[in-house]
């Protein structure tokens, strides 16, 4: 892992601020809200208490009717207008309740506006069958016809019935039957409408027509002689009690409940029979950052969407946390939204009296006054720490790549060093007081220490060459005198063996002064044109004379190659790449010299067959004294191609050596001229 992505990682650990303040905000949240909602529910408890004192205006239901028995009279803050739409009623649609009639479902949604009771029914039909004069009446007769009663009763009364059917769509003439009769009602107005696959029917009725008790009966045939089928909102055999809000409750809640909450007063089935208050719905809690939003939301505790702590449309409150305050159990219960992060706060509290449950009170308060997301400063603390975040982990990065950059320049310098003959020892941030710095003089004196060396091993061939030729000179003299002395058939062999050693030991001294003199001459030779292809075709000829058991064969296309430089050196060259291509092949085997033009050079090769080229040392083959012969070659000292390289550099070119199918080629590269 390289150094630019060890300090990315590095840079991570700076993620430890936003989790720090993360968990801060968690741990502030939970406080808070356990505090809110302690504060909350002692509140929800007192006003519990202080409803129970209003027994009367909670409403008593006889076991014998169901809950499902009951309608709802839904509180109309604007009058509709009768013409068979619901659009101007001021309720949702899921205010709406349905029972199962004949040809689908019926809904329909009973509320009041002042002195009026508004309804409004929606009857799937196939076919709408309408009233004659004879099918008005609401005893069996010869004629029926599509028709919705409204029961209504004051028990132990008779029950009354307001019915409804339509000659044709449009406004209508409803009747009531009592103890008295059947008669037209003249005060009702109704309205029927015909839809798709039904009709409408909206009306206002006065509510001193109704009693305590109301139902729904839908009577729906198809066939003007048969009666139908009758869908009701009730199953007994008389109507439950509606349920109204209570104007008594309403205004005693609304002189105990506080600003910013929501009071609702339910009765044992969980009806609403009082909701006031408003909570508080301030323009900070929309945020702005959807990045920030989503983050809080990972951060807080969940809850059910604030949809579900609204007044539940239908009028009976079915959350789980007012059902257990039902059943005599305090509960608390959480909302928020996921768009606002506004969160809400609800406690049901149970309201009993004398060891009767009379209902619930349920109180409701939003979370501004908390930390959440409509706090300005949240949305600033995750900004601001992700921001940090990200410009250290920029700036570490940015450093990283500096350093990186510093530290490949001073690797790539001191590579070139070494290939440099004179060691360059100068490298990158040489003058830098830090680490980087410290490291690269460590490489500059380790380079000027290994160029002295080098250059010691350069000279030392012509010092020791220098210093043994004159006690070389008094053992070959001392040699030759001693041959003309008597000497037994022993000492004869041991002055040859002697003589031999001698002559070797000139022979390698000879070849230790050879680079020097090789340097010497070209330092100091005239530079001269010639055709390098006349010199090879000379040469080649020469080298087929004296290696008779090798064959050589010589290649080059061109008319003339032309260069500058000395003939004499570099055949010199040449015969110590031929040496070389001689002492590993074997007999009878060819060696090619090849002469061609490369881009704005010339390029002679010499190829022979033999073993490949060992990898360790393919970079150090043409330095001084370093021989890869083995056996009986090992009296080489291993500067053939350290001179025959001297040569190449010396005309402006250079020699290296590769590895071809069985053997080795060797390249030199010369400057051609046009």
């Amino acid at each position: 892992m390289n150094l630019k992505r060890q300090l990315l990682l590095v840079s991570l650990l700076t993620l430890m601020l936003p989790w720090a303040g993360c968990e801060f905000i968690r741990e502030t949240e939970s406080a808070l809200r356990a505090g809110q909602q302690q504060m909350l529910a002692a509140t929800a408890r007192a006003l519990a208490n202080s409803m129970a004192q209003y027994r009367e205006e909670f409403p008593l239901h006889d076991d014998a009717f169901s809950t499902g028995d009951q309608l709802y009279l839904h509180n109309l803050e604007a009058r509709p207008e009768i013409d068979g739409y619901f659009d101007d009623w001021p309720l949702p649609s899921e205010s709406l309740r349905s029972i199962r009639g004949a040809d689908g479902p019926v809904v329909f949604v009973i509320g009041s506006f002042g002195q009026s009771v508004y309804l409004y029914v929606e009857v799937s039909d196939r076919q709408v069958v309408y009233a004659m004069s004879q099918s008005f009446l609401l005893d069996e007769g010869s004629r029926y016809a599509d028709r919705i009663n409204l029961i209504s009763s004051n028990p132990p009364y008779l029950q009354d019935t307001i019915a409804f059917a339509a000659e044709a769509p449009g406004k209508i003439l409803s009747y009531k039957q009592d103890a008295y009769g059947v008669a037209p009602e003249p005060t009702i107005t109704a309205h029927w409408q015909d839809i798709p696959g039904g009709y409408r029917l909206e009306a206002r009725i006065p509510a001193t027509l109704l009693g305590t008790h109301l139902g729904l009966v839908v009577n729906n045939t198809d066939d003007a002689r048969q009666p139908g089928t009758r869908s009701s909102s009730f199953s007994g055999t008389g109507p439950g009690p509606a349920v109204r809000e209570s104007v008594e409750l309403s205004a005693i809640a609304t002189r105990l409940v506080q600003p910013g909450m929501r009071l609702m007063i339910t009765d044992t089935n969980g009806w609403r029979i009082a909701a006031v208050g408003e909570l508080n719905n301030s323009s900070t809690a929309n945020i702005r950052a959807g990045f920030a939003r989503r983050t809080y939301n990972l951060l807080v505790e969940s809850g059910k969407d604030t949809k579900f702590s609204d007044p539940d449309p239908t009028g009976r409150e079915q959350q789980a946390y007012v059902s257990s305050a039902l059943d005599g159990r305090e509960m608390a219960s959480w909302f928020r939204g996921d768009d606002t992060g506004k969160a809400i706060v609800a406690v049901a509290a149970p309201i009993t009296a004398g060891g009767d449950k009379l209902g619930a009170a349920i109180l409701q308060q939003g979370t501004d006054a908390i930390l959440s997301l409509t706090n300005e400063g949240l949305a600033r603390l995750i900004n601001v720490t992700l921001v940090a975040t990200l410009l250290v982990a920029g700036t570490l990065l940015g450093y990283a790549t500096w350093l990186s950059r510093r530290i490949r320049h001073l690797s790539v310098a001191a590579e070139a060093a070494l290939d440099n003959e004179s060691l360059q020892s100068a490298l990158p941030s040489a003058l830098a007081v830090d680490e980087v710095g410290d490291l690269s003089r460590s490489f500059s004196s380790v380079l000027q220490q290994l160029g002295d060396y080098n250059e010691y091993l350069r000279s030392l061939a012509s010092k020791l060459s220098h210093e043994l030729r004159t006690p070389l000179a008094i053992v070959t003299s001392s040699l030759e005198n001693l041959e003309h002395e008597p000497l037994s058939e022993a000492g004869v062999g041991y002055t040859t063996r002697a003589r031999e050693g001698a002559d070797r030991l000139r022979r390698i001294l000879s070849a230790m002064s050879e680079a020097n003199r090789v340097e010497e001459l070209m330092a100091n030779a005239e530079p001269e044109r010639f055709d390098l292809k006349k010199v090879l075709e000379s040469t080649v000829t020469a080298y087929r004379d004296v290696y008779e058991e090798r064959r050589f064969d010589f290649d080059c296309a061109l008319t003339r190659a032309d260069t500058t430089g000395s003939p004499e050196l570099l055949i010199q060259m040449l015969d110590k790449l031929v040496d070389n291509a001689v002492d590993f092949s074997s007999k009878g085997d060819t060696i090619s010299l090849r002469l061609v033009a490369v881009d704005d050079g010339l390029e002679v090769s010499v190829t022979n067959p033999g073993p490949p080229l060992p990898e360790k040392m393919r970079t150090q083959m043409f330095d001084s004294m370093v021989s890869m012969r083995s056996g009986e070659n090992t009296r080489h000292l291993g500067l053939g191609l350290y001179v025959a390289r001297l040569i190449a550099v010396g005309h402006g070119g250079h020699i290296e050596a590769d590895n071809v199918d069985h053997g080795v080629r060797f390249r030199v590269l010369l400057p051609r001229l046009s």
